[in-house]
């Protein structure tokens, strides 16, 4: 007898369009969970992204990896020193021998100049300052050249005003610019092992003002890294007197000495000078001015007399 075939087995009717439903519902219930994952999964890589970029920007730093403090505004320094060794700046110029450096460094004292000495001098700069300043955030004064920051641009103080400089000043004001000048100059002498009267005041010498108001121009933005002997051929010695306190007075505004991967940093205090010799050894830059306002002056010496100039006076 013939064996029989038999078809394929019999499927309840209906059964393939339930299948299809089941089907169709398992996809439904999993897109909402795919788009979950997807949706978390992205939400991971954001927030991975994020730590990342916070690391690189804490190692970075917003203070060129300031590793060190060299002065806190709450210390009173007797003084404090640090000699590196020079650089080659010094040998493209005219070498004067016992003034030209051979002995490289950076000091801060608090004791040469007193803070009522500081707050009679930060006046003088106020008055001067209140016939203009900068649109931007960094305003000069210079008592010697007489050139003022006016808006956008600079004027000579004694010709734009004329006789009104003589109700904005008095000869004691000048007589005090005159003591303080003298007395960093004894300082800057003293450490560096050298006569004082082989330094020259040299230009420019003035006062600064710093705030947070953006900049307008390229004489605003004062907080790009320099050499002083390279931007002025004439410096040797730098000094800054600060004239306001940092974290009190304004804040930002830290003058930083930059070495490769230890920067060392100066935090203003009224009276407070920091002196340095000019050249590449001593590289640095002012951080920016978060609020506030900063007051300071900068005091060069140079070792040749055909650079030097006067003090100022009141005619």
């Amino acid at each position: 007898m013939a064996p029989q075939r038999r078809g394929p087995p019999r499927v309840p009717e209906g059964s393939s369009a339930a299948e299809r439903r089941r089907a169709n519902s398992t996809k439904k219930e999993q897109l909402p969970q795919e788009s979950q994952r997807t949706w978390l999964r992205t939400v991971a890589l954001g927030v991975g992204l994020a730590l990342i970029t916070l690391l690189l920007w804490n190692s970075l730093g917003t203070n060129d990896d300031v590793a060190e403090v060299l002065a806190r505004r709450g210390e009173i320094l007797e003084g404090r020193f640090i000699e590196v060794p020079c650089s080659e700046d010094y040998d493209g110029h005219r070498r004067f021998e016992g003034c030209t450096p051979r002995k490289c460094g950076r000091g801060v004292t608090d004791m040469v100049i007193t803070r009522e000495e500081a707050e009679q001098i930060r006046r003088i700069a106020e008055k001067g300052l209140s016939l203009g300043g900068s649109d931007g955030g960094a305003s000069i004064l210079d008592l010697h050249s007489g050139a003022l920051s006016v808006g956008k641009h600079f004027v000579n103080l004694y010709r734009y005003f004329g006789d009104k400089v003589q109700n904005i000043f008095s000869e004691e004001d000048f007589q005090l610019y005159r003591d303080v000048r003298q007395k960093v100059q004894l300082t800057i002498a003293k450490a560096f092992g050298i006569r004082a009267s082989s330094l020259y005041l040299t230009k420019p010498t003035f006062f600064s003002r710093i705030n947070s108001t953006e900049a307008q121009t390229a004489h605003d933005e004062y907080w790009h890294a320099h050499v002083d002997k390279v931007t002025y051929g004439s410096f040797d010695y730098t000094s800054l007197l600060y004239l306001s306190d940092y974290s009190e007075d304004f804040g930002g505004g830290r003058f930083v000495f930059m070495e490769e991967g230890s920067n060392k940093t100066v935090e203003p205090r009224a009276g407070r000078v920091s002196f340095f010799t000019s050249g590449s050894e001593n590289l640095h830059r002012v951080e920016k001015v978060l609020w506030g306002t900063r007051y300071a002056i900068t005091i060069a010496f140079t070792c040749n007399p055909d650079h030097g100039i006067e003090d100022p006076v009141l005619t």
